[in-house]
């Protein structure tokens, strides 16, 4: 596709790409009320261990069990996909790709979240949110090198 026929394409599609801006506005704003709320949901010692113990639907009948993960990971891929679409159209492609790599199960997952939160930086951050909630700071284990 030429950027004649891509700028065409937008000329003619400015309603729809008029109406995914306000989609992804709203979609920003609900996310940036909601993090405060989603952060207080966290227990304090979600972090506090070397693994994480297997969610309750794990021990479920095998029906429901993969059934959930099916559509948990499913769920995890299209947004992954579409995080990344919109990495170069309106969205929040950040988002959409941090959601899809909570969703998603993958080898290491539970590392790269401990990895992730003990930046002190977005952990002082996150802390700060949860106290205002009047729940207690989140306890990070300590990650030691391999």
């Amino acid at each position: 596709m030429s950027l004649a026929n891509l700028l065409d394409w937008f000329a003619q599609h400015q309603q729809l790409l008029g109406l995914m801006g306000v989609i992804s506005l709203i979609i920003f704003i609900g996310s940036i009320l909601m993090l405060p709320w989603l952060v207080s949901l966290i227990p304090a010692d979600y972090f506090d261990h070397e693994s994480r113990e297997p969610p309750s639907w794990v021990k479920a009948h095998p029906v429901i069990r993969y059934s959930v993960f099916l559509v948990k990971n499913l769920f995890g891929l299209i947004l992954l996909i579409a995080g990344l679409i919109m990495l170069v159209l309106p969205g929040q492609g950040l988002l959409s790709i941090l959601i899809a790599l909570i969703l998603l199960d993958y080898p290491g997952k539970f590392r790269f979240e401990r990895w992730i939160i003990s930046r002190p930086s977005l952990l002082h951050l996150i802390n700060r949110l949860r106290i205002k909630w009047g729940k207690p700071a989140l306890i990070v284990h300590e990650i030691h090198p391999r």
